[in-house]
């Protein structure tokens, strides 16, 4: 039965062959205490019920909604398949398209904030999508489309042709290889829409203030025998002037998902292109390296670098293939190919050859220029899964092996001649003077693994333990073609799940992340020293609740990450460094009864850099890293008026350092966001009007990490969406 055999898609690898890889201790010390990963519920009849038979057919099974209708039951797990929240040693939360539309979320970065873990690193307007999870930055090159990493732009994702955006809190080199940015915090997935078995034509215009409109079309077909075929396309063109005063917000998009669900081979292409323009796009700033007092925040629909403009363009294209040998065993293989690029002004505050960035008054001299790139990436991944039972111990084996390669290149150019400026009353950017270049082939990327992995089984499937390796290597060349770096290790993974009640899992972990340790340079006693990648290192412990209609969570965990430096003394460089992040996360979602949604979420952190060079600021608070973070949000479907939602939601940060030698530190936010929508009919046809305002007090605040930015204004979104 095809819903079966999805059910075991997320199944690791085998004792015997983690044998032969050295982990025997460790599996004949915990198989007598752990259960296999696959199993949702203790009985057979439950297990189906888990899987979803209904949702299986699709290419990728996605996990069923969960009550409440704003998240679903589990995700893409990379190796380990799509996996039930409840039979997972990780803390990872996972948005639906119902969200997203109810919200009015333009990109992952609206979507992400509903939890109190993650922050986001940039502004709406802004050059792109970067994020913070567990206190590491995760770049928005790193988020994965389909489960394959690399393939998203620099900039950001529209949504509109996104089902789900799934967040995995930790280290996640493991589960889906690293990304070409080898962020450590976490990872992001996000999985494209397919045809359901109800037509769908769905038309849906929008407004964002101030002047910002747009037209977006939905549309889905399943054809052939047992609507084995089927069909999903959207189309989106919006512009106007958005939350900047004096610009504009361009974006073309056209997405085409076809896939194939028969019994045995499902098959799925997705095609992506889009286009985009934006004018004075919200900037980035450092602040000048020794003050003390933070730079009062400049008006939030202003830009202090005006006249700079940002196009993007995107094109995507992947394929997955899954075939089922037997009723135990699946093959599996999938491969993507994007070409982006960005073209954009770059001013520059000047920091040398003295630091002319802003003081406190907010002066600053400023550089202009370019800076242009593009970056062609092919990713893929080929593996197989099976089970079977070794005499009373279920097993679930993946072995499987990826691969990224990256061309980039580029063109960078600044003015030489600065201007004074000031962040409260801003210069016009320089004249810029010379010729725009085309950019140029500058390094390759190439990233491939292979790993291998087993969910045991135990007692009813009460106990589980994942046990897994994946041998990982990185190698950068440079322009003329030269290896600058190449080396691999070794990540391992260790989770347990023990359920003491059919609705409780507790959970453990041990994983890793991955950096590239970098080479030795010419003025260190070791030069050209080559450090094989390095490992941040991750223990979690937690517990997970369904009561039926919510879910809680918590979580504690540790992770430290090595960091690169020389000895004053030796002159020798090693990772000697290191930052340690120690956090306590607290979730809720779902129902607190029929119609009142919920999700509350909590998260603290202790950020602290543990070995530095020569001690200085050894002890010290990392810096933009809040201690606490903290989100609460309602969606009421008002008993007294059908059709009628209101929802709302609190998103408050507390104050971070902005230096690691802790003299600046940057005041906490708090962000209001409130919406009503109105479900009914117009001439028989199903119409949905949505209203969003976003920082409703139109709060004025710096948004902290290496650089500031200014967080969007009050921004008022409107929308009507149609089925035809």
């Amino acid at each position: 039965m095809p819903s079966s055999r999805a059910s075991f898609r997320f199944a690791p690898a085998p004792v015997a062959l983690l044998i032969r890889q050295g982990l025997g201790a460790s599996i004949a010390l915990l198989a007598a205490s752990v259960a296999a990963q696959e199993a949702p519920n203790t009985r057979t009849t439950e297990l189906k019920e888990v899987t979803i038979t209904d949702q299986a057919a699709t290419i990728g099974g996605l996990q069923k909604t969960y009550s409440g209708g704003q998240f679903a039951r589990g995700g893409n797990l990379g190796i380990l398949g799509i996996t039930d929240l409840m039979n997972v040693p990780f803390s990872t939360t996972n948005y639906t398209s119902e969200l997203i539309e109810n919200q009015q979320a333009l990109t992952i970065a609206d979507v992400v904030m509903n939890d109190a873990s993650v922050r986001t690193l940039a502004a709406r307007g802004g050059y792109g999508d970067d994020f913070q999870v567990r206190g590491f930055t995760v770049n928005s090159r790193d988020v994965s489309i389909n489960g394959l990493p690399g393939l998203a732009p620099a900039t950001r994702i529209p949504l509109e042709m996104i089902e789900r955006v799934e967040v995995l809190k930790g280290p996640g080199s493991f589960t889906n290889g690293i990304g070409p940015a080898t962020s450590i915090g976490g990872s992001i997935n996000v999985e494209t829409k397919r045809a359901s078995d109800v037509p769908l034509t769905r038309l849906t215009t929008t407004y964002m203030g101030k002047s910002q409109f747009g037209t977006h079309l939905d549309v889905g077909r399943r054809f052939g025998e047992d609507n084995q075929w089927g069909i999903r396309a959207n189309g989106v063109w919006r512009n106007g002037e958005g939350n900047v005063d004096g610009g504009r917000q361009r974006l073309g998009l056209g997405s085409l998902g076809i896939d194939y669900a028969g019994n045995r081979l499902r098959w799925s292409l997705d095609a992506l292109t889009t286009s985009g323009k934006t004018t004075e796009f919200r900037p980035q700033i450092a602040f000048r390296n020794g003050i003390t007092q933070v730079p009062a925040v400049p008006d939030n629909r202003s830009s202090f670098y005006p006249g700079a403009v940002l196009t993007d363009k995107a094109k995507t294209v992947m394929s997955r293939l899954e075939y089922d040998i037997n009723d135990t065993t699946t093959a599996f293989g999938s491969v993507g190919y994007s070409d982006n690029s960005t073209d954009q002004n770059f001013p520059t505050a000047v920091t040398r050859p003295v630091d002319l960035r802003p003081n406190t008054q907010g002066d600053f001299s400023v550089n202009n220029g370019y800076y242009d790139e593009y970056n062609k990436t092919t990713s893929a991944e080929i593996g197989l899964r099976t089970r079977f039972k070794t005499g009373s111990v279920g097993h679930s084996l993946v072995l499987a092996a990826n691969t990224l390669q990256r061309e980039t290149g580029y063109f960078y150019q600044l003015t030489t001649t600065p201007v004074a400026s000031n962040l409260y009353n801003p210069s016009p950017l320089p004249a810029i003077n010379f010729a725009r270049g085309e950019p140029s082939k500058t390094a390759d990327l190439s990233l491939h693994s292979i790993a291998i992995a087993d969910t045991m089984s135990f007692f009813g499937d009460r106990f589980l333990v994942t046990l897994g390796l994946r041998d990982q290597t990185i190698n950068q060349k440079s322009v003329n073609g030269s290896t600058a770096y190449d080396a691999s290790t070794v990540t391992p993974l260790v989770g347990l799940v023990f359920k003491p009640a059919q609705n409780i899992s507790v959970y453990g972990n041990y994983t890793a992340g991955l950096q590239p340790g970098g080479i030795a340079g010419p003025t260190a006693a070791n030069r050209g020293e080559v450090f094989a990648p390095q490992k941040s290192k991750q223990y979690e412990a937690g517990v997970k609740a369904d009561w039926g209609m919510l879910t809680t969570q918590a979580a504690v965990y540790q992770i430290t990450r090595p960091n690169s430096l020389t000895d004053p003394i030796t002159q020798i460089y090693s990772f000697g460094g290191e930052q340690r992040n120690r956090g306590l996360e607290l979730t809720m979602y779902g129902e607190i009864q029929r119609g009142l949604r919920a999700m509350a979420s909590a998260s603290f952190n202790d950020a602290k850099l543990t070995r530095t060079t020569g001690g200085v600021n050894q002890g010290n608070d990392a810096a933009g890293v809040p201690d606490r973070t903290f989100n609460v949000g309602l969606d009421w479907d008002m008993p007294w008026v059908p059709g009628l939602s209101l929802n709302g939601r609190v998103i408050n940060t507390s104050a971070t350092y902005y230096d690691a030698a802790n003299l600046l530190r940057m005041p906490s936010w708090t962000r209001v966001d409130l919406g009503a929508r109105y479900a009914t009919k117009v001439a028989g046809k199903p119409v949905v009007f949505r209203a969003n305002l976003e920082n409703v007090a139109d709060k004025a605040y710096w948004v902290t990490s290496n650089y500031v930015t200014v967080g969007a204004p009050r921004t008022l979104m409107l929308s009507a969406q149609i089925d035809f």
